[in-house]
C-alpha cells in the first residue's frame, strides 16, 4: 500500500511530505539537518529552525517530495521565470518552472517541482521513484541537438505522458545537460521513458521494440 502523505507543522510553517515522489536526493538533510534529520522519528521537525530557512531549503528538492505553506503570512514559494528541464546523469528528468502535467483521464495538475522517470522501471510512472539505482540506469545525460540560443518565457509547461511511449512536452524551456551546461531553448520535445533510445534523452522509438508499456 502506498505511504500517505505526511504533514508536520510549527507554528510558523507547515511541512507537506510525499514519501512516494521522494527519491532521497537528500537536499533537505544536507541543507538543513535540525529540521530534517533522517536518524530521527518524528524525521522532520520544522519547529527546529525559521520558517525563511525552511522553506529555502524545501524550495530545494528536486522533485517536490516536499513542500510548505506559511502559517505566518510569510511569501509561498515562488514560480520560477524560467521553465528548467535537467536531464540528470543516470537519473530522472527533473522539471521546475511553471509545469502542467495532463493526467491518463484527461485532468491536469500544476507543479513546480517534479522528477518523471527516463530509465522505465518507476512504479509509480510517470514519477521517478529512485528504481534507476536497483536497475544500475546508465546515461550521462547528453545532449545530442541544440536548441536555439536565449530565452523568452512563454508561459507553462505542457507535459503528456504518451500510452506506452514518451514524454511529450510543449512550451518553451531551458535544457540542461548531465553536466549542468545549457543546451539551448526548446519549444517541443519528446523524451523517453522506457530507458531504451539510442538517442537520450529524446525518443528514437525504441519502445515499441522494448515492449514497454505506461499509461
Amino acid at each position: 500500500m502506498p505511504e500517505k502523505v505526511r504533514t508536520y507543522e510549527s507554528p510558523a510553517i507547515r511541512i507537506v511530505y510525499d514519501p512516494v515522489r521522494c527519491i532521497h536526493a537528500a537536499e533537505c538533510v544536507r541543507g538543513l539537518r535540525a529540521v530534517f534529520d533522517p536518524d530521527r522519528r518524528p524525521w522532520i521537525d520544522p519547529s527546529n529552525a525559521a520558517a525563511d530557512d525552511v522553506a529555502a531549503v524545501i524550495s530545494r528538492c528536486p522533485t517536490g517530495a516536499l513542500a510548505y505553506e506559511r502559517l505566518d503570512a510569510g511569501p509561498p514559494e515562488s514560480t520560477p521565470s524560467v521553465n528548467v528541464v535537467t536531464v540528470s546523469a543516470d537519473g530522472p528528468l527533473l522539471f521546475r518552472g511553471r509545469v502542467i502535467v495532463r493526467r491518463a483521464d484527461g485532468t491536469t495538475g500544476a507543479e513546480l517541482r517534479l522528477a518523471l522517470c527516463r530509465c522505465g522501471g518507476s512504479a509509480n510512472k510517470p514519477l521517478c521513484d529512485g528504481r534507476h539505482h536497483a536497475r544500475a540506469f546508465t546515461d550521462p545525460g547528453d545532449v545530442g541537438r541544440l536548441g536555439e540560443p536565449g530565452f523568452d518565457p512563454d508561459g507553462p509547461l505542457e507535459v503528456t505522458p504518451q500510452s506506452n511511449g514518451p514524454l511529450v512536452v510543449r512550451g518553451r524551456f531551458m535544457l540542461v545537460d548531465g553536466r549542468g551546461e545549457d543546451r539551448g531553448v526548446f519549444d517541443k520535445a519528446a523524451f523517453c521513458r522506457c530507458g531504451a533510445s539510442s538517442t537520450k534523452p529524446f525518443c528514437d522509438g525504441s519502445h515499441v521494440a522494448a515492449g514497454f508499456t505506461a499509461d
